[in-house]
């Protein structure tokens, strides 16, 4: 395993190589690539300038190619990472260990020491941006946005874990969701262009330390209900893990840039349109953590189990959800 991780990286590194310039790359000549990040669903190593990822094994090649495409397009200018031009023929391919490969511009990511300096505001003027792209004309068709999915198969994760005194209340919260939100159907209508995984981890400045925001990681990009790329943050308000003062000027953030998830009028409700969306990122976020924790056999922190609480107050809610903010 160990030796099939290693010659990964060591691809990604030279397909990172062969994205950029060699007379552009300072790093050329000062050993490997830098791991940036090595999971089940995505492997991404720096090399200099360039980035190279290489995709979940399960991700779908012309979904994959056409999220790539739609990324590169003009019109997403200023808001998505574009990703670098093919340098060779197996860039943008599914050669890597059967893994989708693509390449993009290295930027700077959101500083975790520097909670104060968060770009909530930015994040979320971001995805209004995003939401209001007419699909039209773009590269296509855009598949379906995977957010709702991902609880679906995060609840599923768990339970293929095994056993864990915290599963039955995120259990429990996953059935008080109405079956359309349990479910990895498509959106039913024609949907506007979502991330599908929104969290800061998702912005990055480009092409340096001071430039713009920009959004990065399209695998889940689709089109769909807009209010699902909002639902993190939501639940970490509910949930108490968001100050009040952050969600507040992310959400006006959101309206004053035209976001069409919530109603534009700062005195309306916008819990109607986040509810269900919040509770089941809350569902899928406490089905990840006790996944991970079955798997190295240790207890959930304080952060795990303050979501699991929310999971807990979720599931003693009626079944018809109304509005008004999550328990």
């Amino acid at each position: 395993m160990q030796q099939e991780t290693d010659a990964l990286v060591r691809e990604l590194d030279a397909v990172a190589r062969r994205a950029v310039p060699h007379q552009a790359c300072r790093a050329c000549g000062a050993g490997g690539g830098t791991v940036l990040a090595h999971r089940p669903d995505g492997t991404v190593v720096r090399h200099g300038r360039a980035v190279a990822k290489a995709h979940a094994a399960d991700t779908e090649a012309a979904a994959h190619r056409v999220r790539l495409a739609f990324a590169a397009h003009p019109r997403l200018a200023g808001i998505l990472l574009p990703p670098l031009p093919a340098a060779a023929p197996d860039l943008h391919a599914p050669d890597l260990h059967g893994r989708p490969v693509s390449a993009w511009p290295y930027g700077s990511p959101v500083d975790p020491d520097e909670p104060d300096a968060a770009p909530w505001e930015e994040a979320a003027a971001l995805l209004a941006r995003l939401h209001r792209v007419p699909p039209a004309g773009l590269p296509g068709p855009l598949p379906p946005m995977r957010g709702p999915a991902k609880a679906a198969r995060a609840v599923a994760r768990m339970t293929a874990a095994g056993p864990h005194p915290a599963a039955a209340p995120v259990r429990a919260a996953w059935h008080r969701l109405p079956a359309w939100a349990r479910e990895e159907a498509p959106w039913p209508g024609a949907g506007a262009v979502c991330h599908g995984d929104l969290h800061l981890g998702q912005l990055v400045r480009h092409p340096a330390a001071t430039g713009p925001w920009l959004l990065i990681d399209v695998d889940d990009l689709g089109l769909g209900d807009p209010a699902w790329d909002l639902a993190r943050p939501a639940a970490w308000y509910a949930a108490g893990l968001l100050a009040p003062d952050v969600w507040a000027r992310f959400l006006g953030a959101y309206r004053e840039a035209g976001g069409p998830a919530v109603p534009a009028d700062g005195e309306r409700d916008p819990w109607p349109r986040l509810d269900v969306p919040a509770r089941a990122l809350t569902v899928q976020t406490a089905a990840l953590v006790i996944a991970k924790s079955t798997a190295e056999n240790r207890d959930l922190d304080d952060v795990e189990v303050s979501v699991v609480d929310a999971c807990a107050r979720i599931a003693t809610l009626p079944p018809e959800l109304g509005a008004g903010a999550p328990s």
